[in-house]
């Protein structure tokens, strides 16, 4: 379900950082941001064809973070918006007994600590222009761990839903918002990729695959996976000036997938 678009110059002059912004939800994030009017700088591991500047970069790797935040004080000598999207659940199924020590580290590292270590870095910047928004991209696997697939990938983005909101408490009063975005299933090449491996191993057909998925979340009342340019478009607003009253919260975009009340 793709969605129209149009400039609007609402981020006139702003700098935003995208990480994790050649594919799935960081790419159309990008867009959208381009779209506003904002300048957009990305950073992912590999370099993609792209007009906008990039800084190749595995944030995984602290001393990565502090190439990231070097180029954007001496290039741009500003910040306005830091959108944490990089993630990745790459760690094997099957349960605790097929998680080693090394793949644990590796979520908390993609999913945590990257996001950590950019703020720390970049936070400072905010600060003295009083002014800025970062947004925290979790999942609502956080909430709502599938033991056969996201345990490691769960737990971090779990911590990190913490870490963000401790961090928006300390900084609300500063003149920066710090927000945690959930998004449930979205159809991603990521999610591509995760739906044909399993159906490759379970021997059936994706649609069948994503029909188990959709069954194992507990169905998504909506009906079917969000488009990142949905996902997109809620970030762009959370970033907005519109939005300038919230801070602290964890925003749930799935679908009506939770059959809670929150």
């Amino acid at each position: 379900m793709k969605r129209e678009q149009t400039a609007d110059g609402v981020l006139n002059g702003k700098i935003a950082l995208v990480t994790g912004g050649t594919k799935g939800i960081g790419k159309a994030v990008v867009n959208r941001l381009q779209q506003a009017g904002a300048t957009v700088i990305v950073t992912a591991r590999n370099q993609p064809e792209a007009t906008y500047p990039f800084i190749a970069a595995d944030l995984s790797r602290p001393e990565d973070v502090n190439k990231v935040a070097t180029v954007v004080r001496e290039q741009f000598g500003r910040i306005d918006i830091l959108i944490n999207n990089m993630g990745a659940n790459t760690y094997p199924g099957g349960g605790f007994n097929t998680l080693t020590d090394e793949h644990w580290d590796q979520a908390l590292q993609v999913n945590l600590l990257s996001s950590v270590r950019l703020d720390r870095a970049l936070l400072p910047l905010m600060l003295e222009q009083k002014t800025g928004v970062i947004i925290h991209i979790s999942s609502t696997s956080s909430q709502f761990p599938i033991w056969e697939s996201t345990m490691a990938y769960s737990a971090a983005k779990s911590a990190l839903n913490t870490y963000s909101k401790a961090l928006a408490t300390e900084v609300a009063d500063k003149g920066v918002r710090v927000l945690t975005v959930s998004p449930g299933l979205n159809k991603t090449e990521a999610m591509t990729a995760f739906l044909e491996d399993y159906a490759n191993k379970a021997n059936i057909t994706v649609e069948e695959m994503s029909g188990k998925l959709f069954e194992r979340v507990g169905g998504v009342p909506i009906g079917r996976m969000a488009e990142p340019e949905e996902t997109a478009e809620f970030i762009y607003f959370l970033v907005s000036p519109a939005a300038s009253y919230l801070t602290g919260t964890n925003l749930i975009i799935d679908g009506g997938n939770f059959p809670v009340v929150k």
